[in-house]
């Protein structure tokens, strides 16, 4: 980031000069444990922005997201509301011409058709609907790539507790763009093929390549120098680095659950809770769902991308001293 020189990499030359022994004030910072308060005595924590600069507990992680959250509403809440909308909206328009057909397959008296008939029935239902659900999932991927690369920079502000404007973090992001959907697609891809090899592989490279977003973002560096970051940093923290990626997950899966829920019921409610399984497939239904997915992506995608900076940051002030950067960048270090 242009006005964050704290965020290049050790093999990166500095935005800022640096004298040689120069710390921040009380002299080095101390690393504290994986939960465990400041010790009696330690230097003040200095504290910008929405966390600590020092290595974070997982509590502050995920404090730290919900706080940025709250900081920042208009740019966070309001940019994933557009988002959510825009992708839930198309990707139910882009499926809705293919609905009469699996209507018609869900509903298919096996004794009306021939086997021929029921065949082709069949075949094209399944066309149609996998040709809507994968234009839905492009749809919600450049969505997701762009929330998460535009959080991305918001969240590098409030780690320095920096106001930032729409305009601005627009500015920031947008070169970052391209090389952020070409790395996205391709850590997907790395991903799927090690989730279909065995489940084992697919989630060793998700926890491995979760840091690609703030590397590139943050860095400006390249796709591949964005991977390598990420290897870097969670190398000696996998365990550590899936627990906190895990945590986050199972608290979307729940938000998403809890706000769906009555969607889902009004959906029901408006078939009179038909047990018939096209039911489900009614406009009506399709639309009530639609609107908590709106809603609980609002919420879900601006959270699960600020823990997964927050956790950059963590591993890079746990590996690479870059607190003593941040502090300096902060206004909290010497000249």
């Amino acid at each position: 980031m242009s006005e964050t020189p704290g965020w290049s990499s050790p093999d990166q030359p500095s935005n800022q000069p640096q004298q040689p022994g120069q710390q921040p004030p009380g002299g080095p910072q101390p690393q504290y444990g994986y939960n465990a308060p400041p010790p009696p005595g330690a230097q003040p924590t200095i504290k910008p922005g929405v966390i600590p600069l020092r290595p974070l507990a997982v509590g502050e992680i995920v404090d730290g997201a919900i706080t940025t959250m709250r900081r920042y509403p208009k740019l966070i809440i309001g940019a994933a509301a557009i988002v959510a909308a825009v992708t839930q909206i198309l990707g139910l328009l882009a499926q809705l011409p293919f609905l009469d057909d699996l209507t018609a397959v869900v509903t298919l008296d096996p004794n009306s058709v021939t086997q021929e008939q029921a065949i082709d029935q069949f075949t094209s239902a399944i066309t149609g609907f996998l040709t809507g659900t994968l234009l839905s999932v492009f749809l919600l991927l450049l969505g997701t790539v762009f929330l998460s690369g535009f959080i991305t920079v918001i969240v590098g502000h409030a780690v320095l507790g920096k106001p930032v404007t729409f305009a601005q973090a627009w500015e920031e992001f947008k070169p970052r763009l391209l090389p952020l959907l070409g790395a996205t697609l391709l850590s997907g891809l790395v991903i799927t093929v090690g989730l279909v090899l065995c489940i084992v592989p697919g989630v060793w490279l998700w926890v491995l390549f979760a840091l690609v977003t703030p590397a590139l973002v943050l860095e400006r560096c390249g796709v591949t120098a964005a991977f390598g970051r990420s290897k870097k940093l969670v190398d000696g923290a996998w365990w550590r680095t899936f627990g906190i990626l895990l945590l986050t997950v199972v608290i979307t899966v729940v938000i998403e659950w809890i706000i769906g829920l009555p969607f889902g019921l009004l959906g029901a409610a408006t078939t009179g809770f038909s047990p018939d399984p096209a039911a489900a497939l009614s406009i009506g239904s399709l639309i009530l769902s639609t609107i908590g997915a709106i809603i609980a992506s609002t919420i879900t995608l601006p959270f699960s991308s600020a823990v997964t900076v927050l956790l950059y940051v963590d591993r890079r002030m746990r590996s690479e001293g870059m607190d003593i950067e941040l502090q300096r960048a902060a206004g909290h270090g010497g000249s």
